[in-house]
């Protein structure tokens, strides 16, 4: 069984919290997206984008796969960029993980008004491959990528 740890190193463990999900069925273009977008918010700031998100409220700029992706109203104002979407599934996984984590500072006895979001990392995941069976003998592959995703928060103030 191979071992997993978090992509990042950090001497003083006694004021964070860590939270990680495996396997996660959403694209990683979309959770990377996602992620950049809450990197170095604090926790209740993240997740009122995030469920703005799912309201289909408040768009998440897409910066790196943006590949015909339209410009979206008020974005270009509030990060600089236009364009973007509203991954809502990628929003509700992310929400799960940002629970999660929250739990895991409360356990730690840490303040959860004071956490923000120091790390947040979207990994590539494994990739289910299957083939869907086509006329005359062919077929054609069908693939079921995932993601993990991995987050780290700290008591700041």
């Amino acid at each position: 069984m191979p071992t997993w740890h978090y992509s990042l190193k950090l001497r003083d463990e006694s004021k964070i919290a860590k939270a990680v999900r495996y396997d996660i069925p959403v694209s990683i273009k979309y959770m990377r997206e996602v992620a950049a977008a809450i990197k170095g918010l604090k926790l209740k700031d993240a997740r009122r984008l995030l469920e703005n998100v799912i309201k289909l409220k408040e768009p998440i700029p897409f910066r790196r796969y943006f590949g015909k992706v339209s410009h979206k109203r008020g974005l270009a104002g509030k990060y600089g960029w236009p364009a973007g979407r509203y991954p809502v599934k990628a929003a509700r996984y992310m929400l799960e993980i940002l629970d999660n984590v929250e739990a895991n500072a409360e356990n730690k006895g840490l303040d959860k008004e004071k956490l923000v979001i120091i790390h947040v990392a979207a990994h590539k995941g494994v990739t289910l491959k299957r083939y869907m069976p086509r006329a005359f003998g062919r077929a054609t592959p069908k693939y079921r990528r995932t993601t993990n995703v991995e987050i780290i928060v700290k008591e700041v103030g």
